[in-house]
């Protein structure tokens, strides 16, 4: 399927990532840090906002603090959609909690989206998916969008034609902007 431009931002570095701390549909604030990632975003989004696209949101806390900085102030929608992963029992557990707690589980997954995607009572991949591939079918205009690291994963595989193997492994950098166009992606920075 043929999409329009889109310009992906993963939200900047939460307390939580610092932390080493699964996330999923649970509240981190940016750390100084992230808000550092959000202000690079800013700067790299001046020319992609004089185009006019449209804007989309995540509604958790950090994908809305990124958007207020790196959009300056543009108006954006919210949607649900770009929530990312629900990852269960996992949430708020570090990588090395879950080991210890689940080592079955963890040992079977050692890449964070299969990992989170395993999680007991989680949203599981394929919804995940479905849920993505519901808001590109959407899409029909240049499109930013703002939200998260697995989330992101997802939605350049499935614009890029990945498999999920390839998608778990795609790097998931903070601070820059993925541009998605004719199944190819090119990372600004």
């Amino acid at each position: 399927m043929a999409y329009p431009k889109i310009w992906f931002l993963r939200h900047g570095q939460t307390e939580w990532n610092a932390e080493g701390r699964i996330q999923g549909q649970l509240e981190s604030q940016l750390s100084p840090l992230g808000l550092e990632h959000a202000q690079q975003q800013a700067a790299l989004m001046a020319p992609i906002l004089a185009q006019g696209p449209a804007c989309f949101v995540s509604p958790l806390g950090r994908a809305q603090q990124t958007a207020q900085i790196a959009l300056s102030g543009r108006p954006y929608i919210t949607d649900a959609r770009l929530a990312e992963a629900q990852a269960g029992v996992f949430q708020g557990m570090t990588r090395t909690e879950v080991a210890a707690q689940h080592p079955d589980i963890y040992a079977a997954n050692p890449l964070n989206l299969d990992l989170f995607c395993a999680a007991p009572e989680g949203e599981g991949f394929a919804a995940f998916r479905d849920r993505i591939e519901d808001f590109l079918e959407g899409l029909c205009e240049p499109t930013v969008v703002v939200a998260h690291g697995l989330w992101g994963q997802v939605l350049r595989g499935l614009i890029c034609g990945l498999s999920r193997g390839d998608m778990a492994v795609l790097p998931n950098e903070q601070g820059c902007i993925y541009q998605l166009w004719q199944g190819e992606e090119q990372v600004l920075r």
